[in-house]
């Protein structure tokens, strides 16, 4: 990180959602490094409290919870506005796949639990940031929504998470339309990413899976994280509505994730 990025996001503060590891962490780690104070979120606490342990005594903070759990969206709005007294950033990273394999034998209620919390979720969470008037996120506030580029190529056993995938990408311009200009909305959309998540699609096989893309290596957290730090940036303050590719030029190769 050069000198002239280490401190553009001073004084700011950060929602981001399922940063217990992975991509949500090093994107808190980065908004840390850059200056801001984040307030991180996921389903389970001892992992959350190791996860603010990471970064520099008062630059994190942690609340348990469901991301699609109202009450949850509640107390972590509560929090920040205690603890901070404003609210700049929210990044939209949780998200679940629980089904691998056809469309055609895909249960209903898996597909509907995805859509909930992928799709319905990432709403709900731009939706109470907006109604915290307190905070001041309505007047100049910054979302980033995590997508993936099985949102505009289908992959095998990944039907039904690339639907909701698409859905985030057409809800992030939606919103985009309708926010600004004092609120940006922007999405990443990685391939894959070598997180605990993704395992399934890298495990035994790391050579074989990254050899499609033209960079030859599957991404890495710190590679999202840094998009992500640019979008919640003033470099970025013409930029709205955009569904930035991370890919390692997988998309543009004609691969599939």
């Amino acid at each position: 990180m050069s000198s002239t990025t280490c401190h553009r996001l001073e004084g700011r503060v950060a929602v981001i959602t399922g940063a217990s590891r992975g991509i949500g962490l090093a994107i808190a780690q980065r908004l840390v490094a850059e200056g801001a104070c984040v307030c991180i979120t996921a389903r389970k606490p001892d992992p959350l409290h190791q996860a603010v342990a990471t970064m520099p005594d008062g630059s994190a903070v942690a609340v348990a919870g469901r991301a699609d759990d109202p009450e949850h969206r509640r107390e972590v709005f509560d929090r920040v506005s205690g603890e901070f007294g404003r609210l700049d950033i929210l990044v939209n990273n949780a998200g679940i796949n629980p089904a691998y394999g056809p469309m055609a034998d895909l249960e209903l209620d898996t597909a509907r639990k995805i859509l909930e919390v992928n799709v319905l979720g990432t709403l709900a969470w731009v939706q109470e940031a907006l109604r915290r008037t307190e905070t001041g996120f309505a007047e100049r506030g910054c979302v980033v929504n995590l997508s993936s580029v099985t949102g505009d190529t289908p992959s095998p056993g990944l039907g039904m998470y690339g639907v909701s995938k698409a859905a985030v990408s057409h809800l992030t311009r939606t919103l985009a339309a309708e926010l600004g200009p004092a609120v940006r909305v922007n999405a990443v959309s990685p391939g894959v990413v070598k997180t605990e998540f993704a395992r399934v699609l890298y495990e035994g096989k790391e050579s074989e899976a990254a050899a499609d893309y033209p960079m030859k290596r599957l991404g890495s957290p710190e590679d999202v994280a840094s998009a992500v730090a640019y979008l919640v940036s003033d470099e970025a303050s013409w930029v709205t509505g955009q569904v930035t590719i991370i890919d390692g030029g997988l998309h543009t190769a004609g691969g599939v994730a």
